[in-house]
């Protein structure tokens, strides 16, 4: 049986922070999509495929769904055992813990642009396929929308995510095991005019945020977490041991499986997300950074949001490095790690 090969992510071509602003040429063309809206339904989806499959020999835009399955660092599952066991038929997977900064410490910063290029040219997935982006049947939703906004924030305009594979498998729509089979690269060009200050918000960024927690004149930045209750509130461990659990000032918990309805893990329709976010005081008019443990959930967050309509997508932005590099940069004198039991 055919096998999608896992890449490994090409050395760096300028760096991923620093003083001057990130930004890099892009020519990005629209066309019209496969597919309406951003969370399409395992029928959509398995409808496109009838009309756009992923064969190689297909020079026209085609539908590749991409498997993003990850799971926590504490949790014995692993995203590439489950994609082995079941998945949509020519699927390919995106390894989201090799297709990362390789030269940052933290465990999960975009790639470079030359990085993603050579990632999605591994994967032979062409400028102009569209791209449907899905969970594990065991998380239904998790860290695909992490890949899904990567390949928005690099420029890859036809992108979608799948809502969600555990339905897919309940509807009794197609799956295939087995190993992974190879795929014939196709060059994707190297994205060019990206502003990452647009879309990701820095350590610098989120720190000065949380240290005018409270002050008069702050800019009301709202940083919404994204993390479990009991990390959030510092009586759970952080699943990276000797990492310190616990949140920023003024930070509001939304834990990422809130959004989420609880018997099929897919998104929550649009007017229980709005009610959610209204609930937990979120104020759509001002800016929103949302973070997690390692930036992968905050996404789920951020989907959830843009799916709701709540807040100008233009004043939000995600916190890449999210917990583990706060965690560890902030200094135990500045009290930017706040425990409900202190």
């Amino acid at each position: 049986m055919a096998t999608v090969a896992v890449f490994r992510s090409s050395r760096a071509a300028f760096p991923r922070h620093g003083p001057k602003s990130r930004v890099f040429q892009i020519g990005i063309t629209e066309s019209r999509r496969n597919l309406s809206s951003y969370l399409v339904t395992p029928k959509e989806l398995a409808e496109a495929l009838k009309k756009s499959p992923p064969s190689p020999i297909n020079s026209e835009p085609r539908v590749i769904p991409l498997c993003a399955s990850w799971f926590l660092p504490n949790d014995e599952r692993k995203g590439i055992e489950v994609f082995r066991q079941q998945r949509i038929p020519k699927a390919r997977f995106f390894d989201v813990d090799k297709v990362k900064d390789k030269h940052s410490p933290y465990p999960h910063m975009l790639p470079t642009a030359k990085q993603f290029a050579a990632a999605m040219s591994e994967l032979g997935i062409r400028k102009e396929d569209t791209v449907v982006v899905y969970d594990s049947k065991e998380l239904g939703i998790f860290s695909a929308p992490r890949v899904g906004w990567t390949l928005k924030v690099f420029g890859h305009s036809k992108v979608h995510i799948l809502n969600n594979f555990k339905l897919w498998v309940e509807e009794g729509l197609p799956t295939e095991s087995g190993e992974l089979y190879s795929v014939e690269c196709s060059p994707y060009p190297i994205p060019k005019e990206i502003d990452l200050d647009a879309k990701v918000a820095s350590f610098e960024e989120v720190k000065e945020v949380a240290a005018d927690y409270n002050k008069e004149g702050a800019e009301g930045v709202q940083i919404l977490d994204a993390r479990g209750a009991g990390r959030f509130a510092g009586t759970a461990p952080e699943p990276r041991e000797g990492l310190s659990s616990g949140h920023m000032p003024g930070a509001i918990n939304i834990p990422f499986d809130a959004v989420l309805d609880p018997k099929t893990k897919a998104f929550l329709p649009k007017d229980q997300l709005k009610k959610l976010f209204q609930e937990k005081g979120v104020d759509p008019e001002r800016p929103i950074v949302t973070s997690c443990g390692t930036g992968v959930t905050a996404v789920v967050i951020e989907t959830a949001l843009e799916e709701a309509g709540y807040g100008s997508p233009e004043k939000r932005k995600v916190y890449d490095g999210s917990w583990t590099e706060w965690a560890q940069r902030v200094k135990p004198t500045e009290s930017l790690i706040v425990k409900d039991d202190q």
